[in-house]
Formats: C-alpha cells, structure tokens, sequence
C-alpha cells in the first residue's frame, strides 16, 4: 500500500482556492499551463513548446509571479522546486484530525440552515448513527459536515474526517489494498500508529474480517470514546465496482450490528456524496437505505440578500433578483459573485452578470473545469448536449443523469433533467456550437 500523496488535479485546485481566498482572482491559463508542466518535472524549454510563450517569459514573467503569488498564499516561500511539498502540507492540514474547526476559515460569511443543522446534531449523537448527506458538488457538504464533527467534538467523542480523493487509483487496485488503506487512514486521522501488522492476517481472514478486527480489537477498543467518522466523496468508490460492493456492504454490517453489539454503536458515521448510488448493491447490503438522509437546498432570495449583506453589499431585491436569473441558488455561483464584488470595489454587478457565460467572467475556471469533465467523459459530453440542446426536461439514462446531478451541472424534474441554471446553459450552448 503507498503512502498517501495529492495528485495534481486536487493539487491545482488547493492552489486555486488559495490564490483565490487571498486576493480575490484565480490563476490564469497560463499559470495553470506551468503548473501542470512543473507537476510533470517538465523545462520551462519543455513547457514552452506547448503554448506560444518563450522558455525565457515563462520562467521569468509567469512563472516567478505564480511562486510569488503561492508563496503569498500559503504563507511559506514556494518555488518549482518544492510547491509540490508545500501543497501536499496545505492539503494535509485541511484533512488532519482537528482541522475540521478551520474548514470555513476561506468563507468569513455563511448561510446558516439551523433545522438542518439541528436534526444532522440529534442524529449522529444516537448509537451507531448513520447520516447521509447528499448534494451536488460546491453546495455546502463539507460546511456542513465540518459543523457536524465540531459538534460531536464538542460532546467529548473523536472525530476523524477522511475524504477518499486521498486514494490513489493503487489503492483501489484490490479489496486488501484498499481496506488497508482505509484502516491506516483513519488511525492517522486520529493520531495514532498503523499497527497493521497486529491486526492483519490476509493468510487466514478476507480483507472484510482483518478490517473489522481492527476496528474493533484497536480502534473502537477499551474505553476510548465513541468515534465520529465522516467519509467525504464516497461517490468516488462507484466506478470501482468490487471495492464499493464489498466496502459499503461492511459498513452496512456495522451499522447493523450497532443494534446488538455495544462496541459497534461506539462508531457514528457520516456519509457526504454527490451522485445517486448508480452501482448495483442488494437492498440488504446498501448503506444508502438506512440511517438519516440529508438533502441540501439551494439559496432563496431571502438568503442571498441576507449573505450579500453580510458582506457589506448595499443591495436591493432587484439585485438579488438578477444575480438568481443567471445563477438560481447555487451557493458557490452566489457566493462567488458576492465576493468578487467585496474583493473589487469597482466592478458591478452588471459587470459581473454582462460577462458571466463567457471567458471573460468571473466563472471563467470554473466553467473551464466542467468543460474539461465533459470532454474526459464523452458519454456525459452526450448527455449533456442533449440536455443543452432541448427546451424542455429530457430523459436520460440512469448513469449519465445521475453523474451529470452529482457533478452540479443538471436538475431534476420529476423523472426528467434541465440544466441547473442559465450560466451553464449559456456558456455550454456556445462551447457546443462553437466546435460543431
């Protein structure tokens, strides 16, 4: 089993966000381009014959100005040489044990949802809880499931947080690689040493027994308090179909077994995801038909204006209005128009509303990334030109719809999807029009 290491897509975007928290504005193209080439150990002579720049002006122009620009936002001095490091630290701090307090730190403003947040607190304080939390991606999941650890931490239990991007594809090569992987995680999420070795015997038990014996005979033994696990973007587990299976069966076990074992009503966990569970599971095998399920809503008016508020904005409903036409409630779109505004005194709203769907807007990264998605997929890229193309709600296959929901992209309506909001139908009408 490999020690863990960020790759380079979750890598960029904790630069991304870091660069972004700190001075309001994304990296550009070009900065994304060095960051990739210095990722792969490529020259800036290297990265040069991939774009239109000499090897001098990257080297010397952007590329100083991205280490500058890393370095002010990590607050440590970054160069080529050891921005790998100094991310693989930032990622690390935000999924170490106690971290979950910080989560919210790049977002000084929040959208409080109390009854929500109430009946998640009543729920995982019950014996062996189980809660689901489910919405499209840059909605609130991870807020949420941050206001949830500090609460039970608050109660006296421990609290580990695990999001399996953490996972390279190594470790879901097979069920003992993975499991390994996974009962070495949490014990560093908690502080404590592997001993695997003491715990595992892959000559005699399935990787399913060694796992529940470490759980039980190490991590939930004696008198330690009960432990609040929160497994973030399980939906990552779906297109590894043996792992999943045979993973989510066993926390269903255990949730099971809370009813009439005392140790396993010691573990509470959280589930966060994005997507329906579009793998085949039996009924009795699924975690996803047990324990509290959690739905995120969308911003209404009221909060919108109430979040632009708190960020000093002397808005009116008009405004609020506007904003919602192109983005509806989607709390990342919202927020981001929100902040740019706080950041850059001298930009509008209509500024901001005129270039939204376009390169030129604020979105332009992020509608970059769902574009780049879309390509890496070309059965959602179908879909999704389906979906763009109609006036009305299409049906879809059953996969496809449900990635497309989980990735944020479309809604539902009924049995049938829209897109999620004006941006993206904008923005994506022109991009498929664009390239035939």
């Amino acid at each position: 089993m490999q020690e863990q290491a960020i790759d380079l897509e979750p890598a960029l975007q904790v630069a991304d966000e870091a660069v972004f928290a700190k001075t309001g504005k994304h990296l550009t193209d070009v900065e994304i381009a060095i960051f990739r080439g210095a990722w792969q150990n490529q020259t800036y002579q290297e990265m040069a014959e991939n774009t239109d720049y000499s090897a001098n002006y990257l080297h010397r122009v952007v590329g100083q100005k991205l280490w500058d620009r890393l370095s002010d936002a990590l607050e440590e001095k970054v160069s080529k040489k050891n921005f790998r490091a100094a991310l693989e630290r930032r990622w690390r701090s935000q999924h170490s044990p106690n971290s979950h307090a910080g989560f919210a730190a790049d977002r000084p403003f929040s959208i409080d949802l109390p009854d929500i947040e109430n009946r998640c607190y009543q729920a995982i304080a019950q014996p062996g809880a189980l809660l689901r939390i489910k919405a499209p991606k840059r909605t609130g999941k991870t807020l949420l499931s941050a206001k949830i650890l500090d609460f039970a931490a608050r109660q006296g239990y421990r609290t580990a947080y695990l999001n399996l991007n953490l996972a390279s594809q190594s470790d879901f090569a097979n069920l003992d690689c993975f499991f390994q992987w996974f009962c070495v995680s949490v014990a560093q999420m908690l502080q404590l040493p592997a001993r695997l070795n003491d715990y595992w015997n892959s000559q005699i038990l399935t990787s399913k027994m060694n796992c529940t014996q470490y759980f039980e005979n190490y991590l939930l033994a004696g008198d330690s308090p009960p432990l609040v696990l929160c497994l973030d973007e399980v939906d990552l587990l779906f297109p590894h179909t043996l792992v999943a299976q045979e993973f989510l069966g066993l926390l269903r076990g255990w949730h099971e077994q809370a009813k009439v074992r005392n140790i396993w009503q010691k573990l509470h966990l959280i589930f966060v995801y994005s997507t329906e569970v579009y793998i085949s599971l039996k009924i009795e095998d699924s975690p996803f038909n047990v324990g509290v399920p959690i739905e995120l809503p969308e911003f209404n008016s009221e909060q919108v204006l109430r979040l632009a508020r708190a960020y000093g904005l002397q808005w009116s409903e008009s405004d609020v209005s506007a904003l919602m036409a192109m983005v509806g409630g989607h709390p990342f779109l919202v927020q981001q128009a929100i902040s740019n505004l706080k950041n850059q005194p001298g930009m509008t709203l209509a500024e901001i509303l005129a270039t939204a769907p376009t390169e030129a807007g604020i979105y332009n990264h992020h509608l970059r990334r769902l574009w780049l998605h879309l390509q890496a997929h070309p059965n959602l890229l179908d879909a999704f030109k389906k979906a763009i193309a109609s006036d009305n709600p299409v049906n879809l296959e059953r996969t496809e719809g449900y990635q497309l929901h989980g990735v944020g992209l479309l809604q539902l309506r009924g049995n049938n999807y829209i897109p999620r909001c004006d941006l993206y139908l904008q923005y994506f009408r022109d991009r498929f029009e664009s390239s035939g």
